[in-house]
């Protein structure tokens, strides 16, 4: 039977910090509903009712769409091994692109890359918990490189070019805002 709280409890946050998976749910008022796994040293909870994650360059951008046009989010955690356990965080979020106040504080959370596309700040209102016994086991294994390989090649130059490209817009055309808050002289 699921339980939910108003916010983190400490056993919940010490289950996060030793998740190396992590799913996050946004969705406009209408169109795509966008689930996306994210991996990595990309999230940290800051306090039981914020957690800031880092969003790397990829080949689609719902999530920054998405929260611009309607702040909510989930983030949801499995249990692959050990005690069962899925634990979702349920809240209203802020994007941080590059040039916005407030990126100069919480990149730093972070290991540097040149993929660094924005910061996803999840102000919670409620967690829910819920047991996880269909979930299966699975072994982790290690982070794969090749996204980090890959932003290095381009350079801060190349994954600009990239945002250009292919960031601007979510699957249902909705701006991103990347080029008019990220981009550098």
């Amino acid at each position: 039977m699921g339980k939910t709280y108003s916010a983190l409890t400490e056993q919940q946050i010490q289950f996060i910090a030793e998740q190396k998976l992590f799913f996050v749910a946004t969705a406009a008022d209408t169109g795509t509903v966008n689930v996306s796994p994210k991996g990595g040293d990309s999230l940290r909870v800051r306090n039981a009712n914020e957690i800031v994650w880092l969003n790397l360059t990829g080949s689609g951008n719902e999530s920054a769409a998405h929260v611009l046009k309607n702040p909510r989010m989930t983030i949801m955690f499995c249990a692959f091994s050990g005690a069962p356990l899925i634990l979702r965080a349920y809240g209203q979020a802020a994007v941080l692109h590059r040039g916005d106040n407030g990126w100069g504080e919480l990149i730093g959370l972070f290991p540097a890359s040149v993929g660094a596309r924005q910061l996803f700040v999840l102000s919670i209102e409620q967690v829910q918990s819920s047991c996880g016994t269909a979930v299966p086991f699975y072994d982790y294994v290690e982070d794969r490189t090749q996204l980090a390989q890959w932003t290095e090649r381009q350079g801060s130059e190349g994954i600009q070019t990239y945002w250009q490209k292919k960031n601007q817009k979510s699957l249902d055309g909705f701006d991103t805002e990347i080029i008019e808050r990220s981009l550098t002289d």
